[in-house]
This record gives C-alpha cells, structure tokens and sequence, in this order.
C-alpha cells in the first residue's frame, strides 16, 4: 500500500503551524525590559506614593485605603514570616489599636513595565506596649502592585521591623 502525499493545504497548513510556533517560540524568549526607578513627578508615582501614605497613617486616622489598595488575591509577608490574605488583613486593619504619630517616612517606585511596579518604603508609628511606655515602631517593607482595568491594587507585600538603631538615613535606593 502506497503513502499519497499531502495536499498543497495540508502542507501549507504544517508550514504555518511551524511558523506560528518558531515566532511565538522566539516572542517568549526574548528578555523583559530592565526595571525602572520611577521619577517622583510621574502622575502615576504620585498617585501610589499617595496611597501608600494613606496606608502608613491609617493606624492613626482610620481610613478605607486599605480595603480599596488591596487586590482581592493579595498575600502578605508578615515581620514574623507568617503569610496571610486580604481577608486577614482588612481584619487585623480594623482591630488595629490606634497609634499615634503615623508617618511614611520614604517611598520609591520601579517599574517592571506598564502594569507592574514595585514600591520600597519604610514608615514610622509611635505605639503604646502593654506596661504603658510607647516606643517608635519604623516597619520596612516592599509592596507590588500592578494595574488591573485601570486601577493600582498591591499583590504582595513583604514587612519587615527596623533592626535596633535603623535611621532613615540608613535607606537609600541603589542607582
């Protein structure tokens, strides 16, 4: 039993599969554009910073930022190395017990394309202990986020508590 051969549409179909598959073979292989450090007179940069500052004081001056910053899949990275979701976190914003003098201290933006960024910030708090004293809580912490239908939500972000002795002047963003 003779093989026939393929048709003309056959093969011209096989050769454009080949093609189809080399081009987007070579599309996913090519690099991501390098990340940006954001300057703070973008629009967009001041829009997150805003938010970001809004967040840092909500311990203060409770507001909704948090529930309308954060994406519904959100995970965090808690100072203890614990992760949680956005539902553990609206709940533990609104249990928060009020600190006084709130303050984003610094935030830097760096964009890893139109729709994500990475912002790097560190905010101070002063907090009452349990035996009445206060101290100055400074949190360090990086946060991404990314745009969905128009609108900035954090994904993710990582917390962490100033070590003994950390001044802001400690933070700098590498150029």
């Amino acid at each position: 039993m003779g093989q026939q051969n393929p048709s003309a549409k056959t093969r011209l179909a096989l050769i454009m599969a080949t093609a189809l598959l080399a081009l987007s073979q070579a599309v996913n292989a090519a690099p991501p554009p390098p990340g940006r450090w954001a300057a703070d007179t973008d629009p967009t940069v001041r829009r997150l910073i805003e938010q970001e500052r809004r967040w840092a004081t909500d311990g203060c001056t409770p507001s909704t930022v948090v529930r309308d910053f954060i994406a519904p899949d959100f995970v965090g990275t808690s100072p203890a190395g614990g992760l949680y979701g956005r539902a553990a976190l609206l709940q533990r914003e609104n249990g928060k017990s009020r600190a006084r003098d709130c303050k984003l201290l610094a935030a830097k933006v760096r964009f890893y394309g139109p729709d994500l960024a990475v912002i790097y910030g560190n905010e101070s708090a002063v907090v009452a202990q349990p035996d009445g004293t206060e101290t100055t809580h400074i949190l360090i912490w990086t946060d991404t986020v990314v745009r969905r239908a128009g609108k900035w939500q954090v994904i993710a972000v990582q917390d962490m508590v100033a070590p003994p002795g950390w001044k802001p002047a400690d933070w700098h963003v590498p150029e």
